[in-house]
């Protein structure tokens, strides 16, 4: 070892100690010779990491499950699990309990916030039974379809949050209009009540009786819980809508311009090569490089002792829409990935694991349009989605909408060719 010579950085280390040089082969992989040549240039102290981010919790349980997927470290295996969606599934389990039982693991847990706690308890559950299905085979709005559902409408809400469902249904979430070709189910979990007397179960069953748009499953309704209607939407998208072409995914308190989503989506399919691009298509309100929100006092605070890292390419999460195609690959490829407490955020995650990056679409305004377009109704001639609107300002919006569309588009008589 005498005379050999190391750079890291800005640090030349000569006569290296056996202790020493074994750490160093230990936390950072060098190949082999390499160390031989006098004028390679430093090695990054990060890039060959054995262990990233090692002290925060979800990096460590991702990590620890990708590397039984690694195709270089395991290529027979990883092939034969990937066809095994029991086995992928059982090891994402497997590798979580073995992770949490680490000393170093459960000596940060009390430091995570409350609301993390109750999350990381539960994050490799997804097993939650269905309590009310929608109306038809894939979401109110199916009667007397001839053509394969050109739009699935697919709405987060909360079981409380009656107004805005009403208020959907009558504006830009109408069913029929363009002769069955758009489809509306509202997504929800259970509520938490801490009055025993508070039950709105027998009311939205009575909802769902009227209307037939209600998906709803057995877990608590929280806002780190939005991942799990994700994940678990897809799996009953992929078990009960074949042939939609695409899926509208959002909030109940977003504004939809159900026209031009149509004709948009429309024209995407008459696209050359629409058929093979179609596997990866997504767009939405793009957001990039973005840093785990830090401040403590936010719904959306995630702890460096949780996560850390910058978040990859994800669609903001108050509207998006993607091709039914892509939602079967995330429904594959998302059985891989650890929930993550923000949904856009965990969606943009199985995305990266698909390689595929959404794209941008200046239509979709989740951050709200600029002040002094807001209150003008022109302004929603020509958008696709707006964010933050009350139950009153959809009839209102959707009121001008009408005004300015041809009226034969909500005749419910319309085929899609010619939109």
């Amino acid at each position: 070892m005498h005379g050999l010579g190391l750079h890291t950085n800005k640090i030349k280390v000569k006569n290296i100690p056996l202790l020493v040089w074994l750490t160093l082969i230990y936390v950072h992989f060098v190949a082999p010779g390499i160390l031989n040549n006098k004028n390679f240039a430093p090695l990054p102290t990060s890039f060959w990491a054995l262990h990233p981010y090692e002290d925060a919790f979800w990096n460590r349980v991702q990590l620890a499950h990708d590397r039984y997927f690694n195709p270089i470290l395991h290529p027979k295996y990883t092939k034969r699990a990937m066809n095994n969606s029991t086995l992928y599934e059982s090891l994402l389990k497997q590798n979580f309990s073995d992770v949490t039982n680490l000393t170093s693991i459960r000596r940060n847990f009390d430091k995570l916030p409350q609301q993390m706690q109750d999350f990381v308890r539960h994050m490799q559950r997804r097993d939650y039974p269905t309590l009310l299905r929608p109306d038809g085979v894939c979401g109110a709005g199916a009667k007397d379809e001839k053509e394969p559902t050109l739009l699935l409408l697919a709405i987060k809400t909360t079981e409380l949050n009656f107004k805005n469902r009403q208020a959907i249904r009558r504006t830009w979430g109408q069913v029929g209009w363009v002769a069955g070709y758009v489809r509306r189910v509202f997504l929800l979990g259970k509520e938490s009540h801490e009055e025993p007397s508070v039950d709105s179960s027998k009311l939205l069953q009575l909802e769902n009786d009227h209307y037939g748009d209600i998906l709803q499953w057995n877990f608590t309704d929280t806002f780190f819980n939005l991942t799990l209607k994700d994940v678990l939407f897809w799996s009953w998208f992929s078990d009960f809508c074949g042939q939609t072409r695409f899926i509208f995914k959002g909030d109940d308190d977003i504004f939809v311009n159900t026209p031009n989503m149509v004709t948009y989506l429309q024209h995407q399919l008459m696209k050359p090569r629409a058929h093979k691009t179609m596997k990866d298509f997504m767009v939405g309100d793009v957001i990039r490089e973005a840093m785990p929100n830090r401040v403590s006092d936010s719904k959306y605070f995630i702890p460096d002792a949780f996560y850390r890292g910058l978040y990859p390419a994800y669609a903001g999460g108050g509207g998006v829409v993607y091709s039914g195609l892509l939602a079967k690959r995330l429904h594959s490829v998302s059985k891989g990935v650890h929930l993550f407490p923000i949904d856009d955020v965990y969606v943009g995650m199985c995305m990266m694991r698909l390689k595929i990056t959404p794209v941008h679409h200046p239509g979709f305004f989740t951050f709200d349009l600029p002040q002094k377009d807001a209150e003008q109704l022109c302004s929603y001639h020509n958008i696709l989605l707006v964010h933050r609107r009350s139950p009153d300002q959809l009839v209102k919006l959707w009121a001008g909408t009408l005004s300015t569309q041809s009226p034969l588009i909500y005749s419910g008589k319309m085929s899609l060719q010619s939109l």
